[in-house]
């Protein structure tokens, strides 16, 4: 069951809106924060020039080199290499988030998140953040910072392709999928955050709306 905000008849409209634009505004301003991301990692010296990336991998069309920020000027490759890191470490979370906001629309496991909680219980998007108790917060909370810190889930032989001659072509894939991912979790989070606050607001029964065959349409 959805949670619903309830508002006057005559504000509602204008707070809807209102909200609308915020979560426009937001995701805008998340994108542009994240600019970084879609500078491509220097190999040489430094430069201040944009000749000096403009054929690393990373840069495609029809962005080609963009980093409206200069985050790239004047800084030590290393740093490059830390903002490399970054970009794969965040668009390889943004990928597994955008699967964690698919797949519970349609597939639930049925453990207890605590005890007597059932995942079956737990709404999905920003909803189940009001019903997620502490022994679940912990959890997850727990994992991921061990995932981080210690690194446990480490570099898999098992199931690694032999890319050969295209290894450059699969790691600027994988950058394109990652940046389209972080893209696309900060529309579902705006999407569905505006439609916490004011249910129903698309006319969708459903939340993965550009997805109908998940459900079975």
């Amino acid at each position: 069951e959805k949670l619903s905000i309830t508002t006057s008849s005559q504000s509602e409209p204008n707070s809807t809106q209102s909200i609308s634009k915020m979560m426009k505004l937001a995701v805008l301003a998340a994108a542009a924060s994240s600019a970084a991301a879609f500078a491509p990692a220097q190999q040489g010296r430094l430069s201040t020039a944009v000749n000096g990336y403009e054929n690393e991998l990373g840069v495609i069309a029809p962005t080609g080199f963009f980093d409206p920020l200069n985050l790239s000027k004047n800084i030590s490759k290393e740093k490059f290499d830390e903002y490399r890191t970054a970009e794969l470490k965040h668009g390889r979370v943004c990928m597994l988030a955008v699967l964690g906001y698919i797949a519970p629309e349609t597939y639930r496991f049925g453990y207890d998140i605590a005890p007597g909680v059932s995942t079956y219980d737990i709404p999905n998007g920003v909803a189940a953040i009001d019903y997620i108790p502490a022994l679940g917060w912990a959890q997850i909370i727990f994992f991921i910072g061990a995932v981080d810190y210690w690194g446990v889930l480490g570099d898999f032989d098992f199931g690694k392709p032999d890319l050969g001659d295209k290894e450059e072509e699969r790691k600027l894939q994988e950058l394109q999928h990652g940046r389209l991912a972080m893209l696309a979790i900060l529309e579902l989070l705006r999407h569905d955050s505006q439609n916490f606050v004011s249910p129903g607001f698309d006319g969708y029964d459903n939340m993965i709306t550009g997805l109908p065959f998940i459900y079975g349409n």
